[in-house]
């Protein structure tokens, strides 16, 4: 009986992971999903004309300086709660872009789109849905963009709560990885006597190997149903 009633669950579960799989994208879907790969992968940031305004790094801009030429609006040397407060007004702008640009996207279809393309390659790699990769592609640049698509995945039964959990941890283990490293990371390039591209990689397969290591944990202790219980 109990074979029975968890071989059900796993269907449940299958089927309502894989909606997506079932449901008609149209070709703005498509589309939606290409220009987001686009937008958020930072394969535009470094271009020098027009291609560079549909890079999310480049609209997300900076601030501009005050008396010194490293100094923003936050000044030098805060510390502190005071600090903190100032430092969170810097993240707004790049989130609210961020959950504007996935909304829209994702009435285009761009979720839909991904989930139908991309769920026989993200299944073996990580155990989730397409829209998994759609997470990865975002989480590259902004974890506040990823989020907003795991949460949004999660809403509409696209993935479970298992698998909200596993694209949870890829997400925000070295989250927004190539803003990060290409930016504050910088300051250690000089000193690095590897290619710059060799901690990245290794960076970028930490955060896999992470995901399938809560990927089987979750799997032998819940063994096919869902965290939920639903």
């Amino acid at each position: 009986m109990d074979k029975n009633k968890q071989k059900t669950e796993q269907t449940r579960l299958q089927e309502r992971s894989d909606l997506g799989m079932s449901q008609k994208v149209g070709v703005a879907g498509y589309f939606a999903l290409i220009f987001a790969v686009i937008f958020f992968s930072g394969l535009l940031s470094d271009k020098e004309n027009w291609a560079s305004a549909f890079d999310y790094s480049t609209l997300t801009g900076n601030f501009g300086t005050m008396s010194k030429e490293t100094a923003t609006f936050r000044g030098i040397g805060g510390t502190g709660a005071m600090d903190g407060f100032l430092f969170s007004i810097t993240l707004m702008p790049a989130v609210i872009l961020a959950l504007g640009i996935i909304n829209v996207l994702d009435k285009l279809g761009a979720l839909r789109a991904a989930q139908r393309l991309l769920t026989p390659l993200m299944r073996p790699i990580m155990g989730v849905p397409g829209v998994g990769a759609f997470v990865c592609v975002t989480g590259l640049q902004s974890s506040d963009a990823g989020a907003s698509i795991i949460k949004e995945a999660r809403e509409t039964g696209m993935i479970t709560e298992k698998e909200r959990f596993i694209l949870a941890t890829w997400l925000f283990s070295a989250s927004g990885i190539m803003v990060n490293y290409f930016g504050s990371g910088a300051a250690l390039f000089d000193a690095l006597t590897v290619p710059i591209i060799v901690p990245l990689l290794v960076i970028i397969a930490g955060k896999f190997i992470g995901a399938n290591i809560v990927r089987i944990v979750l799997n032998i202790k819940y063994k096919g149903s869902d965290i939920s219980g639903e």
